[in-house]
């Protein structure tokens, strides 16, 4: 296998976590595209990301650790777009770094210790200041999307013991509308493909018509809306997951309130 492809195969990972830690689609491949760009220059880590994961994150990493990436057109991203930049501005996201790593990027303790340049001891006490700030945020009503009713009750009794208030379930795309018509949610969980064959995607694009309002999208392939090609969700669970991984995902987009799913 090539350097360019075995590349290629983490890059929708490193989309997810990028968006993920940015709160938008267009900086966080913005991010994303830097890291590859120094790679193409560089043919020493370009090796060595090809071979590690870790180090593509470490790389990654280390141009976020800069604070300036060229983001053309972003002032046609919206609201959120800046939103998102604001919040960023304004704080040192380390803690939520090793979060997301060791959860959603299910990165080894001494792995997330490489990628952040700190040691284990150090991961340990930057994820534990992470749980403690989620464990004080502003609790809100969420709606879940989800057609299996197993994962819709996980779901449920998940964001409950956060403190959330769940407004309602839905299965199909009617009834999401319905929900959010009656009781517009502060966040919402969406499963990609629901019971009736329609789109989760597009259910939650009608709920937006109501309001902006953070979006989840939980899906068995995340890959397929990872291209970078096109708009596409901002936060992404994996199915099967864990509860720590929707946890530091609820925590990561309610950090940055109101966002688009897709940019």
């Amino acid at each position: 296998m090539s350097v360019s492809d075995q590349i290629a195969i983490q890059l929708p990972y490193l989309r997810r976590y990028a968006r993920a830690l940015t709160g938008s689609q267009h900086s966080g491949d913005a991010y994303v595209r830097a890291t590859l760009e120094a790679a193409l220059a560089d043919k020493v880590l370009r090796e060595d990301i090809a071979h590690s994961r870790a180090a593509l994150y470490g790389a990654f990493t280390r141009i976020w650790a800069t604070g300036h990436v060229e983001e053309p057109g972003l002032a046609e991203g919206g609201q959120h777009e800046q939103a998102a930049q604001t919040r960023l501005a304004t704080i040192a996201p380390t803690h939520r770094q090793a979060l997301l790593l060791t959860t959603v990027e299910e990165f080894s303790r001494e792995d997330t210790a490489r990628i952040l340049a700190v040691s284990p001891e150090d991961v340990d006490a930057l994820v534990a200041q992470a749980i403690v700030e989620i464990e004080s945020e502003s609790t809100t009503d969420v709606l879940i999307i989800e057609d299996e009713p197993l994962i819709s009750m996980q779901l449920e009794g998940l964001v409950s013991e956060l403190g959330h208030r769940v407004v309602g379930t839905a299965a199909t795309h009617a009834q999401a509308l319905d929900i959010f018509e009656r009781s517009p949610a502060g966040l919402v969980l969406a499963d990609i493909q629901l019971a009736d064959g329609s789109s989760g995607i597009e259910a939650v694009e009608d709920l937006l018509k109501f309001g902006d309002v953070p979006v989840i999208f939980i899906t068995a392939y995340p890959e397929r809306l990872l291209t970078g090609e096109r708009p596409e969700p901002t936060y992404l669970v994996t199915k099967p997951f864990q509860e720590a991984t929707v946890r530091a995902a609820i925590s990561q987009a309610l950090f940055f309130g109101s966002s688009k799913p897709l940019c």
